[in-house]
């Protein structure tokens, strides 16, 4: 489905409004074709956000893990990692990191 949505459960400190805001209005966006929809839309479009937006944090807030909770900043580092060892960086002028 949508590949930049990320995981938002089980991180410390919770995702903020925010995060759970922008993934809803990236669903929305994928699911309607509109990257900003018509005037005639908004109303729908806007309601659309705020609905997603809302079940996904009732969803966030109601499910149960024994995980330990994820560190941001380390999910952050190993996501570079792995791009890096996917697209090269420019130090290594376009060479796979090993």
């Amino acid at each position: 489905m949508c590949r930049n949505i990320q995981p938002l459960l089980n991180f410390d400190p919770p995702a903020p409004a925010e995060e759970t805001g922008d993934a809803s209005l990236h669903f929305v966006r994928t699911l309607s074709g509109f990257n900003k929809p018509s005037e005639a839309n908004a109303a729908a479009f806007n309601r659309a956000i705020e609905e997603v937006t809302t079940a996904a944090r009732n969803l966030l807030d109601s499910l149960l893990t024994s995980a330990e909770p994820r560190d941001r900043e380390v999910e952050t580092e190993r996501a570079r990692a792995r791009a890096a060892n996917r697209f090269g960086t420019e130090k290594n002028e376009g060479e796979r990191v090993s």
